[in-house]
């Protein structure tokens, strides 16, 4: 006996039911047989839609390899936002370092408590506003010229203690690694046999506020755990050894830097550096250590982690957030459009808001609209912040897609 349910146009099988009393109708008088009919009737309690059946269809995974590749993304971007203006790019050093010796000449003048904490946190901003075009120099966004991306990149990163070169060699296997468990090297994921193995005190230094906000500096010494090296020595394994003189280079620069501050510290007094310029550097190195963050975590679903073959640079990239930070996007240029960024960081930082609107045609769900700040500043990133470092702890010792899990 047929059993069917009218389904959007689609007659579909129900279940099989319990057997019921049946009903004894007589045949029609037309046919020769001498028999009845048996009709089993069913109400089921909710009527089957094309919302119902589609539903799995519909649900978006982001682990899924996407329908489109690299091509595709970099086709819908306009030519002209590949376009490196190496004089744009020096007026915005220009005017970054106009606007720091600025706050720091009127700090000192009016030499107030109450302007120095406005100071810092200015002026904290803008050295990471700084550090934002030395990253660009690393990426060879700032100009086709590698000569004068190398010397504006030492003075803007040596000014604020990074080693530029040593820097730049470690971002650059983070791009080309992102979101691979092992291989990326910033803010990348613990395995769980490796987070179980963490001591209390490491484990608070690494998920507790503030403590993983002031980790910078420590890393560039001695890189995150599971991970060996300096990014000062050029034996360290972040390097090849062609790079030898490049890591010396910068490091030179990097000590000729302390060498300055320890003079000025000699001239003016150490209450004076520490208000000038300590405060202000360990409010750029939380920007820092915030902004990276954020753009690889804290999304309201899950992101995917991955290994081995499931890897590829374009499921790496597309697992980056774009961030909203109010008044600060102007400010530290736009670094917030992280997504096409990763993807493609040849492309100058003034061109990232443009470049990501032509491109979210093609990203679709793989790209994830971020929460505008209600505000000038964005203060609901706070809150993004403390509920990752809440919840992604450590990911499977196993699988090729993996997600964060909590401890």
């Amino acid at each position: 006996m047929a059993r069917l349910l009218l389904c959007g146009g689609d007659l579909t099988p129900l279940p099989l039911l319990p057997r019921r009393r049946a009903i004894a109708l007589p045949a029609p008088p037309s046919t020769p047989l001498r028999r009845t009919l048996r009709l089993r009737v069913a109400a089921p309690t909710h009527l089957a839609t094309v919302e119902d059946s589609n539903a799995g269809e519909d649900e978006f995974d982001p682990g899924a390899p996407p329908p489109f590749g690299l091509a595709d993304v970099r086709a819908a971007i306009p030519k002209h936002c590949w376009v490196k203006d190496p004089w744009r790019s020096m007026g915005y050093v220009v005017r970054d370092v106009v606007v720091v010796l600025g706050l720091a000449a009127a700090a000192a003048r009016l030499d107030s408590w109450l302007v120095w904490p406005l100071y810092w946190a200015a002026q904290g901003t803008m050295f990471w506003a700084l550090f934002v075009l030395g990253h660009d120099c690393g990426h060879g966004s700032f100009s086709n010229n590698p000569r004068l991306n190398s010397v504006v990149g030492h003075i803007l990163h040596s000014s604020i203690l990074v080693p530029y070169h040593g820097w730049r060699i470690s971002h650059r296997t983070h791009h080309q690694n992102h979101g691979h468990v092992e291989n990326d090297e910033s803010w990348h994921p613990l395995p769980e046999r490796l987070y179980r193995s963490l001591n209390s005190a490491t484990r608070m230094l690494r998920f507790t506020i503030p403590f993983p906000m002031l980790a910078y500096p420590f890393y560039l010494w001695s890189r995150s755990p599971g991970k060996s090296g300096s990014h000062f020595h050029p034996s360290s394994d972040l390097f090849q050894p062609n790079e030898r003189n490049d890591v010396l280079t910068s490091t030179a620069c990097w000590l000729a830097m302390v060498a300055v501050l320890a003079g000025l510290t000699f001239l003016m007094g150490p209450l004076q550096i520490l208000k000038l310029y300590l405060v202000p550097y360990w409010i750029f190195v939380m920007w820092l250590d915030f902004v990276t963050y954020l753009h690889h975590h804290g999304h309201d679903d899950k992101l995917p982690w991955y290994r081995g073959k499931e890897w590829s640079y374009l499921r790496g990239g597309l697992t980056t957030l774009d961030r909203d930070y109010g008044w600060i996007n102007n400010i530290h240029h736009d670094i917030g459009t992280h997504v096409i960024h990763h993807l493609f960081p040849q492309i100058p930082h003034y061109h990232l808001v443009e470049a990501t609107e032509a491109a979210k045609a093609v990203l679709g769900k793989y790209y994830r609209e971020p929460h505008k700040s209600q505000g000038p500043f964005p203060l609901h990133l706070f809150g993004a912040l403390v509920r990752s470092l809440k919840r992604d702890h450590y990911v499977s010792d196993t699988g090729d897609v993996v997600y964060y899990q909590t401890d």
